[in-house]
């Protein structure tokens, strides 16, 4: 076997494929829109000690998560020792294994082949509802994680193959939608136990040694890609510093920093110096930072075919003990997306003067949340939206920038179409258009947000926003501007409006009122004066800017 590359070679291609299914399977028997719509989750297979061999993913913020999840089980069970053929592990602990926020379940389960543990299939889903005190699970006026939901912290949702009951009522009882839940629970089971038939039909076919030594080989070649590409990053120290912003009213903006440094044996990021953690839910724990920061790691080291634990292992992450973007048990942690997506974005915005080639200017940043419940006007039924909002990338040094993407920490997520909002829950969507506002300008300017507008059709909906960059602004590059921000306004129907606000925590709204979310356009690359009489031409006729900014910011003298 040793010599047979072709064996190994298959064997590899074969586990990240296997990944790839996982993720077809869960999102084909799921129950929620935010998974088989939005494909917020990720599916994935680990070695026997919990190194992550492939994945398949939707949002990019798991990447990274899924094997310390493992791990922690594989740590929790006596070394894997007290796990048997059959067990499923059922996690959402934000402080332990991997976990982001209570809302990214977690389930993991062990693969056996004659009596041994071979590997571990394991995904995370975002479900629509564990509990807690606001509908949805997401809460941005939480001030501990009691207040968040169901804590799951690592137990047999599956004992050798027999539903537990206890916990399993536990759960249904505990959710107010646990039709979704539970019906998306059950997809989870069925995915990781497509990942333990086609790890069994490998051994079968080439062997369990095979399998393994397969498995080492690509854990190596991840780590000899990471050394090669490493000489090709700047070498020294990179310093940037921003804030995370929450609630004004309660102590935000909260200012982080770090420090990076790089050799050509190591990528070290260090954030000693950030804002302590706080009591409110911003914080994320040091697993949620660090699937962040593996994220920013991987855009730095440009296109490369294989993603595994091996890849990450000369990164370094330093933090300061119980930091926002490192918290401790009890702090709250329902919206950690804003802190860790900010810590990565922190790493970019230092080293993309120096990578204009790979890194561009400041996006939209922000999950941008939404969150609105009520009852469907149609059948009187409870609905609950959770949705993250598209907004605009910055430009780079040889193109515009992106426009109505997701943030960096979603990666490849859709957004809700309007037609099944409005079919399921009872809503009327008046406007989903570009935000033309003239921000981010250059000589390549910076992807435009969007402008979404609900009508509310029944009273006593309730709607919440967690809107990061509202107070600072996408940064721009090289004499490019900067991008705009991300609010919302409610417009009430007597004619008064709320707004614009960032942080917004269970509204109620009458009937009539309409809410208007609006992201941000990103970050300019370059003199607005040098972009070309040609580029400008084309969006005056697209109406991406008008004719006074035209003029204005770039000069433009052929009105």
């Amino acid at each position: 076997m040793k010599k047979d590359v072709f064996a190994v070679e298959i064997i590899q291609d074969s586990l990240l494929a296997i990944g790839d299914e996982m993720f077809i399977a869960l999102a084909r028997s799921s129950m929620s829109p935010v998974i088989y719509e939005v494909l917020d989750y990720a599916c994935g297979l680990t070695d026997a000690k919990g190194n992550l061999i492939s994945q398949g993913n939707g949002v990019t913020s798991f990447i990274g998560m899924l094997s310390p999840m493992v791990q922690r089980v594989i740590e929790k069970f006596d070394n894997g020792k007290q796990l048997h053929e059959g067990d499923v592990i059922i996690i959402n602990d934000p402080y332990v294994g991997g976990g982001s926020h209570l809302s990214d379940v977690g389930l993991v389960l062990p693969i056996f082949y004659n009596g041994e543990i071979i590997a571990y299939s394991a995904n995370k889903a975002h479900w629509t509802e564990v509990g807690g005190m606001d509908p949805g699970s997401f809460t941005s006026n939480s001030n501990e994680i009691y207040q968040e939901g169901l804590q799951l912290p690592g137990v047999k949702l599956y004992h050798q193959g027999e539903l537990n009951e206890a916990v399993y009522e536990i759960i249904s009882t505990n959710v107010r939608l646990p039709e979704l839940s539970i019906g998306d629970m059950f997809a989870q089971v069925a995915a990781l136990k497509t990942g333990e038939k086609r790890i069994a039909e490998l051994c079968q076919k080439f062997g369990a040694e095979s399998v393994k030594l397969s498995i080492q080989k690509l854990l190596d070649k991840g780590e000899k890609i990471v050394e090669l590409e490493l000489q090709h990053l700047p070498k020294g120290e990179f310093y940037a510093e921003d804030f995370i912003e929450g609630d004004p009213l309660k102590g935000g903006p909260y200012p982080i920093k770090v420090k990076v440094t790089i050799s050509d044996e190591a990528f070290i990021c260090d954030f000693r110096g950030s804002h302590p953690a706080v009591n409110v839910p911003m914080n994320c724990s040091q697993f949620g930072l660090m699937a962040s920061v593996r994220v920013m790691f991987l855009a730095l080291l440009g296109d490369i075919d294989v993603i595994n634990e091996g890849v990450f292992k000369r990164l370094t992450i330093i933090t300061d003990e119980n930091s926002i973007v490192s918290a401790k048990r009890p702090h709250p942690v329902s919206m950690n997306f804003e802190a860790r997506i900010g810590a990565a974005d922190l790493i970019w915005k230092a080293l993309a003067p120096h990578l204009p080639e790979r890194l561009s200017a400041g996006h939209l940043q922000s999950v941008c949340t939404f969150i609105l419940t009520g009852k469907n006007p149609e059948n009187d039924e409870s609905f609950l939206i959770v949705e993250p909002s598209v907004g605009g990338w910055g430009a780079s040094n040889d193109e515009d920038g992106q426009s109505g993407q997701y943030c960096m920490g979603d990666g490849e997520t859709y957004n809700l179409p309007v037609e099944i909002a409005e079919t399921k829950y009872g809503i009327h969507i008046d406007e989903y258009s570009l935000n033309c506002d003239g921000a981010g300008a250059g000589q390549f300017r910076g992807g435009l947000g969007v402008r979404r507008v609900y009508t509310v059709n029944h009273d006593g909906q309730k709607v919440s926003v967690n809107l990061g960059r509202h107070q600072f602004a996408p940064f721009g590059l090289n004499g490019g501007g900067e991008g705009s921000h991300n609010y919302l306004i409610i417009h009430k129907n007597d004619g008064t409006k709320v707004g614009p606000v960032g942080v917004l925590a269970n509204y109620e709204l009458q009937k009539g009122d309409r809410i208007e979310l609006v992201t941000a356009t990103g970050g300019g690359y370059g003199n607005p004066l040098e972009r070309s009489a040609e580029a400008i031409e084309r969006d005056l006729l697209n109406e991406y800017i008008s004719i006074e900014v035209a003029q204005k910011k770039y000069g433009y003298q052929n009105a």
